[in-house]
């Protein structure tokens, strides 16, 4: 449990209602014990930093004029939320963020009250926001004299990239519905726009006789429509003179803004006045990710999200050098090697992502190969389709995404790529379990739905250096390919630029004890990373049995002679995969066997029908059985049930 000892402000806030009587000096304070509070606990236990750090103003602001959870407050990308956490009733059990058990990475329905809407990935907050207000509109009585519940929607600026950020605010436009927008524009300097003037505007803007009065001048000047013209542009010169907001005005929204995001008293008067008026309205804020800490302002990217001890490491990165030395690459990393590799091999090449550069890998390609290289901010889709054009006209696409953020691109997939049989390669990272990202994150999914569309090609490496070159391979193929690799560092395989012994739908055996006096014969077919973990936990039964493991490389096509072979010669085949176990790896092996009328007993072992929790990725190998210790233990109830 968290002590709160040198933080008497926060420690007495228990809820968001003992923000209710605190002045606004008070709440200044409270801001500044909330950021430090903040470093503080991340120094534990790790977690995402720049953006909460650039939030802690707002969310002060927030819940202390509107009334959670009555009113619903949406968090999109839910980075955002550590300070909201913490003023809900959850700062004692920040040192549990993260881990097993404790508290999620992201807002989450079944953790408090106060988070109104479950959050992992972005650009969900406005579609959301709507519906309850919708919902809370249609709820309402005639007879209610209470004041209607609000929703509001925080979303970042990265996230209002994505295509059904857009969609919600056209459809918003369209309704009569108290909502409440704001847009957390954090990734622009404050402008000399966003100072006395700006906030100024603001306030005059948001406050109730500009509101009324605009009203009342829409009735009585919509007989005279060039009059109301007249005003309609003056009024649009004197907010583009501020800002450029006439596209939400377009949108149906009433904007206001831009003000300063970390000033409480501008926001404590806007969001009061905004309080009391009806239909949607945007709100503009700007503020600084990393705000209060000097590395995170300069570098936000890199303080993103941060390990336990960072702030100790900090110190000491200063005063040193890095260490050479031998080290695991990360499955990223030698991604990173390829494609650099690669595209100077084939001018074709062109490297696509949604808007994680960093974490994908591609910061070495897009300083090496900048005009072959497309940022497409947040939006999976058009990553895809964008994919799908270049493709027809003979470029060489490369998307690099990670598997859970792919899903938001399956249509594109489909009817963009995989239909037209075009020759796009998939980078997909993060595949299986992620661990502390918890279930939002999880890649649990993508050989179930990749493996059962047309003219895809799906591979899974065992360690570096297979991974290096399945992606050498899926990117000479004339049509889709998919390379799925895990988060997290390889077992420690040098990469061997130069030898490539990668051929369609073959395997390779890893491990044969050649035990032929056994009575017992058991296989195991292993898809990807988790060969690791099989080989020493086939090595603990050399003397009981006759065990092989084969390290299968494809999960379509398959290998389907020797998956034949064994399983006409062997009494168990054992199919292990970091997948769902529904329409996974396993799956497409008992397909096959079942058309082959084979009668070999067949275990699949993988991800159970549930979205699996934060813990680390050890812990819940070790839960689902996927570790060695887990494998040792099914295979000697296997042959305790055979002997």
């Amino acid at each position: 449990m968290t002590e709160l000892l040198h933080y008497p402000f926060l420690a007495a806030i228990e809820s968001p209602d003992n923000l209710k009587d605190l002045k606004t000096d008070q709440l200044i304070l409270l801001a500044a014990e909330l950021r430090s509070f903040l470093l503080e606990s991340l120094d534990k236990t790790g977690g995402h930093l720049s953006s909460g750090l650039g939030t802690v103003e707002l969310t002060i602001a927030l819940h202390k004029i509107f009334n959670a959870p009555q009113d619903n407050i949406i968090w999109d990308v839910g980075h955002q939320a550590y300070p909201h956490k913490i003023l809900t009733g959850r700062a004692r059990q920040m040192d549990t963020i993260r881990i097993k058990n404790g508290l999620s990475g992201f807002p989450k329905r079944s953790e408090s009250p106060y988070d109104a809407f479950g959050v992992g990935h972005s650009s969900t907050s406005i579609g959301a926001a709507l519906g309850m207000a919708i919902a809370e509109k249609n709820e309402r009585t005639e007879t209610e004299t209470h004041p209607p519940a609000k929703s509001i929607a925080i979303i970042g600026d990265g996230a209002m990239t994505a295509g059904m950020a857009f969609e919600a605010l056209n459809h918003a436009g369209d309704l009569d519905s108290d909502l409440l927008v704001i847009l957390n524009d954090n990734d622009m300097s404050i402008s000399p726009n966003v100072g006395g003037l700006s906030n100024y505007f603001a306030k005059v803007l948001s406050g109730k006789f500009y509101t009324t009065v605009k009203s009342n001048s829409k009735k009585v000047l919509g007989s005279m429509p060039s009059v109301w013209e007249l005003a309609r542009r003056a009024e649009e010169h004197m907010k583009g003179m501020v800002v450029p907001g006439t596209l939400f005005e377009e949108l149906g929204f009433n904007y206001i803004g831009p003000i300063d995001g970390h000033n409480i008293p501008a926001l404590l008067t806007t969001l009061d006045n905004i309080k009391h008026l009806s239909g949607p309205q945007f709100l503009h804020i700007v503020t600084q990710k990393g705000k209060g800490f000097p590395a995170a302002e300069i570098d936000p990217t890199q303080y993103h999200a941060v390990q336990a001890g960072f702030l100790s490491k900090l110190k000491h990165d200063e005063n040193s050098k890095p260490a050479n030395g031998n080290h695991c690459l990360t499955y990223t990393q030698v991604f990173s090697q390829w494609v650099v590799d690669a595209a100077g091999k084939n001018t074709r090449l062109v490297a696509i992502t949604p808007a994680m550069r960093e974490g994908s890998g591609l910061v070495e390609f897009s300083k090496q190969f900048s005009s072959r290289y497309y940022d497409v901010g947040i939006a999976e889709q058009h990553s895809v389709t964008l994919a799908a054009g270049m493709a027809c006209k003979g470029l060489k696409p490369v998307v690099a995404i990670y598997s859970s953020f792919l899903q938001r691109a399956y249509d594109q997939l489909v009817h963009d790529v995989a239909l037209q049989n075009l020759p796009v390669l998939f980078a997909i990272d993060r595949g299986g379990l992620v661990g502390a990202d918890g279930a939002t994150h999880s890649g649990s999914f993508d050989l179930s739905f990749m493996r059962c569309i047309p003219n895809m090609t799906i591979m899974a490496p065992a360690d570096e250096n297979e991974c290096y070159h399945m992606l050498d391979f899926g990117f000479s193929l004339n049509s889709p390919a998919a390379v799925r690799y895990p988060r997290g560092k390889g077992p420690g395989k040098t990469i061997d630029r130069q030898a490539n012994n990668i051929e369609l739908a073959k395997s390779e055996m890893s491990f044969d004890n050649k035990n032929n006096s056994a009575k017992t014969s058991i296989t195991i077919l292993n898809f990807g990373s988790l060969l690791n973990e099989a080989l020493p936990a086939a090595k603990t039964f050399t003397e009981r049995c006759h065990i092989k493991v084969i390290n299968m490389r494809f999960i379509k096509p398959l290998d389907t002679r020797v998956i034949l072979q064994e399983a006409q010669s062997c009494q168990l085949l054992i199919t292990l995969e970091d997948n769902a176990i529904m329409g996974g790896a396993g799956s497409a092996v008992n397909e096959f066997l079942s058309s082959q009328y084979s009668k070999c007993r067949c275990i699949n072992l993988g991800l159970p029908d549930i979205f699996p929790e934060h813990a680390s990725q050890n812990e819940l190998y070790h839960d689902y059985g996927l570790d060695s210790e887990g494998l040792i233990n099914t295979i000697n109830k296997a042959l305790d049930t055979a002997e």
